[in-house]
C-alpha cells in the first residue's frame, strides 16, 4: 500500500491510499466491479494536485459534557448545523475534482482516500473525525467494489487506527460506514468515517464490563464462548469461513443483525493475523451483497449501518476484548423500517420484530451461487 499526504486549502490533511502491486497479486479476487479514471489503471500525480478552493479556517465548537444520572459522555456540536445536506450528484463534495468544480478531492481520480471532516463532531482535544471514501466513482457501493479494493480500505482502516492511537488524548478508535437516507444519510458518495473518541464509548464500556463479570464467572472469554455457543447451534451462522464467522446474535436487537469475527481473537484491527485479513474481503463483499438480496429481487439497496467495534487503547480488559464487526438495517420488510419507539428511545429495551433464527435462515437463502 501506498500513502500520499496533501493538505487542503484550509489546512486539513488528506490522504491518498493507493494497492501497491506487489500486494494485489498476492491478494486473492478480481479487480474492482469499476475502474474510475485516476486508479491503478490510470493514476495521477496526487502529490501535485492542489487544492484551489479559497476556503476559510474550520470552525469547531465541540465540548464534552457527562450525563450524571447515567453516567456517559455527550458531545455537543453545534457548529454542525451548517454542514453539506443531501446536494446534487454534479455537486458531490467527494468525487475527484474536475476543470471548473474543485472538490474536497483536488485529483481526478482516487483508489481510496482518506480527510478530516471539516465539520468534525471531535477535533482538537476533543479527538479526530476522518471521512473516508472508498472509490471515486458516485455511483458505485461497498458491494460493488472487488476483493482488491476491499482488501485496500481494510488496510486504511488498520493504518488510520494505528495512527489515530499515536495522538495524544485518544482512547478509542470507531471505523465505520453510514448507507442510506434512510440511516441520515447526506451525502450518497460511498463513504465512510472514523471517529478518534477521547474517552471509551458506552456501548464498549457495557462490553467490557460484560467481558470482566463473564471471566470472573467463568475464567473463560466472553467473545470465545460467545462465538462457540453460535458456532455450535449453527442455527444462526450466516457464514462459516476458514477465518472468520458470521453469525445473527442470539438476542438481536435489529431486524437483520450481523457480527462477524474473527476465529483469531484480536483486540483491535492492527493485530489481525494475515490469513484473516487475506480472508476478509470476500467474506465481507458476500454480507453486503446478501443484505442488498434479503428484501427480494427489485427492491431499492438496504439501508444499513457497519461498525467496527475495537478494543480501548488503555482501558482495563483491553486484551480480553474480540474485535468484530456489527453490520445491520433499520428495514424490517420491504417499504417498512424499524423506529426507535418509546421503548427503545426512552428506556434502552430493544423490541425485534424478526425472529434472528428467521433472519439468519433469509440470510444464507440469497448466498450467491
Amino acid at each position: 500500500m501506498r500513502k500520499t499526504a496533501i493538505r487542503l486549502a484550509d489546512g486539513r490533511e488528506l490522504l491518498y491510499y493507493d494497492a501497491d502491486a506487489d500486494a494485489d497479486r498476492a491478494r486473492a479476487g478480481s479487480a474492482d466491479a469499476r475502474t474510475p479514471a485516476g486508479s491503478a489503471a490510470g493514476r495521477t500525480d496526487r502529490a501535485t494536485a492542489a487544492d484551489t478552493r479559497a476556503l476559510g479556517p474550520v470552525a469547531t465548537g465541540s465540548e464534552i459534557r457527562y450525563d450524571p444520572l447515567l453516567g456517559e459522555p455527550v458531545v455537543i456540536a453545534s457548529h454542525r448545523q451548517a454542514r453539506t445536506y443531501h446536494p446534487p450528484s454534479d455537486a458531490c463534495p467527494l468525487c475527484p475534482s474536475s476543470p471548473g468544480r474543485a472538490t474536497e478531492i483536488p485529483a481526478d481520480g482516487y483508489e481510496v482516500a482518506v480527510f478530516e471532516n471539516r465539520f468534525p463532531s471531535l477535533a482538537g482535544e476533543t479527538g479526530r473525525c476522518e471521512v473516508v471514501c472508498f472509490t471515486s466513482d458516485h455511483h458505485a457501493s461497498f458491494a460493488d467494489l472487488g476483493e482488491d479494493r476491499a482488501g485496500l480500505v481494510l488496510d486504511v482502516w488498520t493504518d488510520r487506527t494505528a495512527a489515530l492511537a499515536a495522538r495524544p488524548g485518544i482512547e478509542q478508535v470507531y471505523c465505520f460506514e453510514n448507507r442510506g437516507a434512510e440511516i441520515g444519510v447526506t451525502l450518497g458518495h460511498p463513504h465512510g468515517q472514523i471517529y478518534a473518541f477521547p474517552f471509551v464509548t458506552p456501548h464498549t464500556g457495557r462490553m467490557l464490563r460484560a467481558s470482566a463479570d463473564h471471566t470472573a464467572r467463568t475464567g473463560r472469554n466472553l467473545f470465545d464462548d460467545t462465538v462457540a455457543r453460535e458456532t455450535a447451534d449453527a442455527v444462526r451462522v450466516v457464514i462459516a469461513g476458514d477465518h472468520w464467522t458470521a453469525y445473527v446474535p442470539y438476542a438481536a436487537r435489529w431486524p437483520y443483525q450481523i457480527r462477524l469475527h474473527p476465529r483469531r481473537r484480536a483486540p483491535d484491527l492492527r493485530e489481525l493475523d494475515d490469513a484473516a485479513r487475506a480472508e476478509f474481503p470476500g467474506v465481507y463483499l458476500e454480507l453486503l451483497r446478501r443484505l442488498d438480496r434479503v428484501f427480494g429481487p427489485g427492491e431499492p439497496p438496504t439501508p444499513y449501518v457497519s461498525a467496527w467495534h475495537q478494543a480501548p487503547f488503555r482501558a482495563p480488559g483491553r486484551d480480553a476484548f474480540g474485535l468484530h464487526l456489527e453490520l445491520f438495517t433499520v428495514r424490517r420488510a420491504p417499504g417498512r423500517l424499524k423506529y426507535l419507539a418509546g421503548t427503545e428511545s426512552g428506556m434502552g429495551s430493544f423490541m425485534n420484530d424478526v425472529p434472528p433464527e428467521a433472519a439468519a435462515r433469509r440470510l444464507r437463502e440469497v448466498a450467491s451461487a
